[in-house]
């Protein structure tokens, strides 16, 4: 079973007194250990597809379903539990806490969701992103590729089954993207992650297993490698 299901998904806005459709009929399964770019031109719908799998919206019609569960039939509760729980997210501007240091970036997650051992378990991802050492600096003594990896650790600290990252390497040069890119790389196939990334980059959808072409909302062709 897919750990992420989209079916027959569409999504529409209103703008300026007219409804637009951002998503038109999209049928997608991610399953466990995936890597998976969607790519397009801007206004695609890559975006809007990263928040519905991450419930952070919700179709106009069709269903998203997590691990079987379609997203439109929890409440606000079920909802946040749902993000805390399954769902990590990493985004291009890092959206960090300038105001906390980076062991607390990390914390923060774990301390929201009542876990216990927050400390320790922030210390391990930093680990697991090679931070050793930096747990005492704040982002603005970070390079960004640095912050990235902190974003990548707090996306990770309460063990998500989905990672979604919405262009990742977007603010990075070409030698630290692809740092970023092998360390997204190395979780799905570690942690047996379904990670799901919108990029612009022919570098960055090089490394993912599945390629999702995005036309006007539409899925208009699926590669798998």
């Amino acid at each position: 079973m897919a750990i992420l299901s989209l079916q027959n998904v569409s999504k529409e806005y209103a703008s300026d007194g007219q409804s637009v459709r951002a998503l038109d009929g999209v049928t997608l399964d991610v399953a466990e250990g995936e890597f998976v770019a969607l790519v397009g031109r801007s206004g695609c719908g890559k975006s809007t597809l990263l928040h519905l799998a991450g419930a952070m919206d919700f179709p106009t019609s069709g269903a998203v379903l997590i691990e079987g569960k379609p997203t439109s039939d929890l409440n606000d509760a079920q909802q946040t539990q749902l993000r805390r729980e399954k769902i990590g997210f990493v985004f291009q501007s890092f959206q960090l806490l300038h105001t906390l240091t980076v062991q607390e970036n990390v914390e923060l997650p774990l301390l929201l969701a009542g876990s216990m051992g927050a400390r320790e378990l922030a210390q391990e991802r930093l680990h697991w992103v090679e931070l050793d050492g930096l747990g005492a600096r704040y982002p603005h003594q970070l390079s960004g590729g640095q912050m990235q990896r902190v974003a990548i650790a707090r996306a990770l600290a309460h063990s998500p089954r989905i990672l979604l990252a919405d262009e990742p390497t977007g603010n990075l040069d070409t030698t630290t993207g692809s740092v970023i890119l092998e360390l997204l790389l190395r979780l799905t196939r570690e942690r047996q992650t379904a990670t799901i990334m919108a990029t612009h980059s022919p570098e960055a959808a090089s490394v993912c297993n599945t390629l999702v072409k995005l036309r006007d909302g539409h899925v208009e062709e699926v590669t798998r490698r």
